[in-house]
C-alpha cells in the first residue's frame, strides 16, 4: 500500500479544532503522525506574497521522496482575508498552510473535500465508534451526516436498533 493511501485512511477527528464553521486539523499533531512515517521529511515556507492588503503564505513538505506545496490565504474565523494581517496572524496561517501541505500527502485530505470523510471511511467510522465507544456515540455521529454519507450508514444504524 502506498503511504499515500495509507495516510489518507486514518481518522484525525480526534485531533482537529472547529473555528466557527470551518474544521482545522492540529498542525503538531500533523507534523508528528507525518515524521512517524517518514523521519526524514522536511518542510520550507517561501516568501508570503502580498495581495493589495492580503497576504498569502506557501508551505512545501517533501516526503516520501515528494514535494508537495500547499498556499493560504491569511484568513479569519470567518475564512475571509485578512487585511493588513499581523505577525500572529500570518504565523497561524503558516502553520495551517504546513498542515494542508501534509494532506497534500494523505493525512487529513478529506477535511479539505468539503470536510466529510470518504464514503467507505464513512462506514468505518461509524462502526469503530459502535465498538469502541457504544451506540449512543455512534448514533451522535449519524446525526452529523447528511445527504449521501446518511443514506449509506442507515443499514447500520437500522441493523444496531433490531440487534438491541
Amino acid at each position: 500500500m502506498s503511504k499515500f493511501k495509507e495516510l489518507r485512511v486514518l481518522d484525525v477527528s480526534k485531533h482537529t479544532e472547529k473555528k466557527g464553521k470551518f474544521t482545522y486539523l492540529s498542525w503538531a499533531w500533523a507534523v508528528d503522525t507525518l515524521l512517524q512515517h517518514d523521519s526524514k521529511a522536511t518542510w520550507t515556507y517561501a516568501e508570503p506574497m502580498i495581495f493589495s492588503e492580503t497576504v498569502m503564505v506557501f508551505c512545501s513538505v517533501t516526503a516520501f521522496d515528494k514535494t508537495m506545496t500547499a498556499q493560504l490565504p491569511v484568513l479569519d474565523f470567518r475564512n475571509q482575508a485578512i487585511p493588513k494581517p499581523n505577525a500572529m496572524q500570518v504565523n497561524t496561517a503558516m502553520q495551517r498552510c504546513l498542515a494542508k501541505a501534509i494532506a497534500l500527502h494523505g493525512l487529513g485530505l478529506y477535511i479539505y473535500q468539503g470536510e466529510d470523510l470518504p464514503e467507505a471511511d464513512v462506514l468505518e467510522r461509524i462502526t469503530n465508534i459502535y465498538k469502541e465507544q457504544g451506540i449512543d456515540e455512534a448514533r451522535k455521529y449519524f446525526n452529523t451526516l447528511d445527504g449521501a454519507d446518511r443514506k449509506l450508514c442507515m443499514p447500520f444504524i437500522e441493523k444496531v436498533k433490531e440487534n438491541k
